[in-house]
């Protein structure tokens, strides 16, 4: 996977250090791709050994089970069901399988999906496409048996992907609901909670649903997008126990005062789960979750980690935070001490040498504009705003990044900013607060050329921040 507008991300006013910076910034988010590309997750996490498959050092002995049925859903599940199909086709046991996969998704090996249906449907806010496959999915798990085996990808995009409304809770309710959340600038754990809570699929509830038709044993491949690789949050958790309440859900509509905004069938549905613990979604130790088997196969962990050996020893490098959360445009401003404290400190301890900081996490913005953007790059917009007038006076770049390949409305992944960024900036004499206020941070890297375009990757994992420093002089 590689980023599509290079030559416009290289301009011939570029002096030496500042093409070397972008160039190597932009190798190094080509190398992260690679590295979560939900091919490799599922090549590297199934090993085969004559009929069995081993997953993390699991034996699965293929002989003993009947029938494999795959379902699940996620922005990353579409290669993950066409690599996991390749290993299958190897063993006698028959399969099928659907899967929910956001529309617009360009990959070119869809059309060779043999038994695994591939169903489009849409994502953040969940659509009647998205209800119809989770409920042809319902439809496989009623077929189940005892000694019959069900995979279930999952990898984040699920919680709009996989929708299954509880009982008086429309689609539209579900919709407007979800819109109310994703505007609030509550954190994708918040919103999980409320969105557990309103789902006969997601908190567990699939394993429930395993449960009391057939008790087969299920796999989960789990890709995460989430802080802290938490799998209760993971597409909601359909596979594993809920670690939130009903009550938690309330909460966090009072939280964002969305509670008196919020459709009346969803109050209705959570004030019910508070009063009737018998609805609670399953805990820990709920005997459905006896034959299940979660495991994480990917994370951005490893897009750093493949940064990190493709650039030292050139530079000292320093994985300052895997928990990157909180209001976009704040963090931009503590973007700046930020670098001038590493910086100090890696100079006081190691001397005068190239420096790489890399951050993962995500984001929020609270949206109150009618502008075009996404959450990285209205953090580098709030950077750039801020760094204005201040001493800054290094050679450097920051790329940050949605590693899905788009983010937030508009159609690019993220930005790059470095010195030129903010050269163009003063002869363009562009106002940063206004295109912050309006939310419109992607119509500002278009005017300045800076944006990072490469469309869906299919991989879904959690952002990065990825910023090099090259010490002494120009190149």
């Amino acid at each position: 996977m590689s980023v599509k507008n290079k030559s416009q991300l290289f301009p011939e006013d570029l002096n030496k250090s500042q093409k070397f910076l972008r160039d190597l910034a932009i190798k190094s988010l080509e190398k992260a791709l690679s590295a979560v590309q939900p091919k490799n997750l599922i090549e590297n996490s199934i090993k085969i050994r004559d009929q069995k498959i081993i997953i993390q050092n699991d034996v699965y002995n293929l002989k003993d089970y009947n029938k494999i049925y795959i379902i699940g859903g996620g922005k990353a599940t579409a290669e993950m069901a066409f690599t996991l199909e390749n290993i299958l086709k190897k063993f006698l046991v028959p399969y099928e399988g659907i899967i929910n996969i956001p529309k617009g998704l360009e990959i070119k090996e869809l059309e060779e999906t043999e038994n695994i249906r591939l169903n489009f449907a849409t994502h953040p806010i969940p659509d009647e496409a998205g209800v119809y496959g989770t409920n042809k999915m319902l439809e496989l798990i009623n077929k189940t048996l005892k000694n019959d085996l069900i995979i279930c990808l999952i990898s984040g995009g699920g919680s709009a992907l996989l929708p299954l409304p509880k009982k008086g809770v429309s689609l539209k309710d579900l919709q407007d609901t979800n819109s109310l959340l994703l505007a609030s600038g509550a954190s994708i754990h918040e919103i999980n909670a409320v969105r557990k809570h309103l789902s006969d699929f997601k908190g567990g509830n699939l394993v429930k649903l395993i449960h009391n038709v057939s008790r087969a044993t299920l796999i989960a491949l789990i890709i995460s997008d989430v802080v802290g690789n938490d799998l209760d949050s993971i597409a909601s958790g359909p596979t594993v126990p809920d670690l939130t309440t009903f009550k938690d859900a309330v909460d966090v509509l009072k939280k964002y005062d969305i509670y008196h905004k919020a459709p009346k069938s969803v109050i209705n549905v959570l004030e019910e789960g508070i009063k009737n613990k018998n609805l609670e979604n399953p805990k820990s130790g709920d005997p459905c979750f006896k034959n299940v088997h979660n495991y994480l196969i990917g994370s951005v962990n490893l897009a750093v980690q493949e940064i990190i050996s493709f650039i030292e020893p050139e530079f000292i490098t320093e994985y300052f935070s895997e928990k990157i959360t909180g209001e976009a445009s704040e963090y931009g401003k503590n973007l700046y001490h930020l670098i001038t404290q590493y910086v100090k400190n890696i100079e006081s301890e190691k001397g005068g040498k190239n420096i790489a900081l890399i951050g993962s996490g995500e984001l929020t913005v609270s949206i109150k504009g009618k502008g075009t953007g996404g959450r990285n790059q209205e953090m580098l917009l709030s950077f750039l705003d801020y760094v204005q007038g201040r001493e800054f006076e290094y050679n450097f770049v920051i790329i940050a990044a949605n590693l899905d390949g788009i983010e937030g409305n508009s159609n690019a992944m993220g930005a790059l900013v470095d010195n030129f960024t903010l050269q163009e900036i003063a002869n363009k004499k562009l106002n940063l607060t206004k295109f912050l206020e309006n939310n419109d941070s992607n119509s500002f890297f278009k005017i300045i050329e800076s944006e990072i375009i490469t469309g869906p990757t299919g991989c879904n994992v959690n952002d990065i921040v990825l910023i090099l420093i090259l010490k002494g002089q120009d190149l």
